[in-house]
């Protein structure tokens, strides 16, 4: 295991973007978590410290219990290539998405014995370090293996699994039962939907949390214009021409930095800096439908409207949990190549530079609020955090109706929902939002708001402490 450094943070940071309300919940929240959680360990323990949402949410508010005198520590597990094969199929059977080409196939024997291999040494140096007592959040299935082990040396465990199906089919369920054993070995399991908990777990031990964003956080800080153009250009993702500005941004502990790094990108040239711009940012995962994006612009998205489309990613070889992104990232460039040159000159490939965590989430900020248009068409999403992160930035969004993703986007208010099929639908959307600017700034306005009051991350910190005690 690799223990992760959680800088510690001022709540009271909060205090102008809250309510009234919702500031005296947090406070209090804090308040008595400090008084109860005297002398114990609140520990959080996933699979990579990078790439995805979770570690990115864990980065940024695991600093403000940190802060506010409640022992924060954070803990990643280490495993190998074999390990995150099969938890790569979990995930997708979670989704009841079949976990090859060929069909669904169940897990078995030899899948449980790769899966509990590796964690075996990892509860192990665990369980040296949790005290009896201490909570213990284990996040999606890659941890959940731990939770016997932790049980037995006295641990308060609490599983939350960040993904799910709206209709369970026979991959939900032959999943569920192959994680059953361990999830019978924790206290509560948290989900990120109501509609993901689980058919026979007990319903008075489950609880739903939305995940959330840190608006401090270098992905959701506010940014000049000419700052974005800056880091952009740096990065060499737009053309520079005549930039003044430094690309500057403010680390998580408060120190400002420079963006250095490029971005890998595959494109003939750089976007211009006047297009206007949709782009989505998320994993290389097949769930994400890259391709399915690039098939909608560059087949029903006309040229004249002057837009470009940028699919960013992480660097797939820095995701340590996910085995799969490289082949994916190649498929997309293949695509990409097989365009006829005048289409290909407007869509743009980009693999993010994860040298810098902060950094990389300062050149994703400057992405989305670059961008004209966000899009995230999901073919199956458990939230979808980069939606939230777009609608803080007060930009108009198109979302897949799945998951998540249907819980914030208000259809027509706070952003566009769009089945994830409909590629004709995808583009007209968008098309929409590029041409009515009137309508995409009024959508841009309310969903900013919508994340202040429901996504912000003393919600999410408030709902686990009151879970916690």
């Amino acid at each position: 295991m690799n223990e992760e450094h959680v800088v510690a943070l001022d709540p009271a940071k909060f205090d102008g973007l809250l309510s009234a309300q919702h500031a005296k919940e947090f406070a209090d929240a804090l308040s008595t978590a400090r008084r109860r959680l005297a002398g114990r360990t609140w520990w959080h323990i996933n699979s990579t410290a990078q790439g995805g949402g979770v570690a990115e949410m864990l980065q940024s508010v695991l600093c403000y219990p940190s802060g506010a005198g409640i022992d924060t520590r954070w803990l990643v597990i280490d495993a190998n290539d074999g390990f995150f094969d099969v938890t790569k199929r979990i995930h997708k059977l979670l989704h009841g998405e079949p976990d090859s080409a060929d069909g669904f196939q169940p897990l078995g024997d030899e899948e449980r014995a790769v899966y509990e291999r590796p964690l075996a040494p990892e509860a192990a140096a665990i369980c040296r370090v949790v005290r009896p007592g201490d909570p213990v959040i284990l996040h999606d299935p890659q941890t959940l293996g731990l939770a016997p082990a932790l049980t037995a040396a006295g641990a308060n465990v609490v599983w939350t699994c960040h993904v799910g199906s709206d209709e369970p089919n026979d991959c939900t369920r032959d999943v569920w039962d192959f994680l059953r054993p361990y999830v019978a070995s924790t206290s509560a399991q948290v989900f990120s939907r109501p509609q993901y908990v689980w058919e026979g777990l007990d319903r008075s031990r489950t609880a739903v949390i939305p995940p959330c964003l840190d608006a401090f956080s270098p992905k959701n800080q506010p940014l000049d214009a000419d700052v974005v153009d800056a880091i952009l250009a740096t990065a060499g993702i737009v053309e520079k021409v005549g930039i003044g500005a430094r690309p500057c941004f403010v680390r998580q502990d408060g120190t400002e930095a420079l963006v250095t790094h490029r971005a890998g990108m595959v494109d003939d040239t750089p976007i211009p800096p006047d297009a206007r711009l949709v782009c989505q940012v998320s994993r290389w995962d097949p769930l994400k439908d890259h391709a399915g994006v690039m098939r909608a612009f560059t087949e029903k998205v006309p040229a004249k409207l002057g837009a470009h489309l940028l699919l960013a990613g992480p660097n797939a070889a820095a995701v340590t949990d996910d085995t799969e992104g490289d082949r994916i990232f190649e498929e997309l460039r293949e695509q990409w190549r097989a365009l006829p040159a005048a289409t290909r000159n407007r869509v743009h490939l980009c693999s993010l530079p994860m040298d810098d965590i902060d950094e990389n989430a300062a050149i994703v900020n400057a992405i989305q609020c670059r961008s004209d248009v966000v899009v995230q068409k999901s073919v199956a999403e458990g939230f979808g955090l980069t939606v939230a992160e777009a609608m803080w930035k007060g930009r108009p969004i198109v979302g897949a109706r799945v998951g998540g993703i249907q819980d914030q986007l208000e259809d027509g208010k706070s952003g566009l929902l769009v089945e994830p099929d409909d590629d004709a639908g995808f583009a007209a959307a968008i098309c929409r939002l590029l041409q009515d600017r009137e309508t995409a700034e009024a959508i841009g306005d309310t969903a900013r708001e919508r994340v202040r009051v429901e996504y912000l991350a003393p919600r999410f910190l408030t709902r686990y402490l009151e879970l916690i005690a």
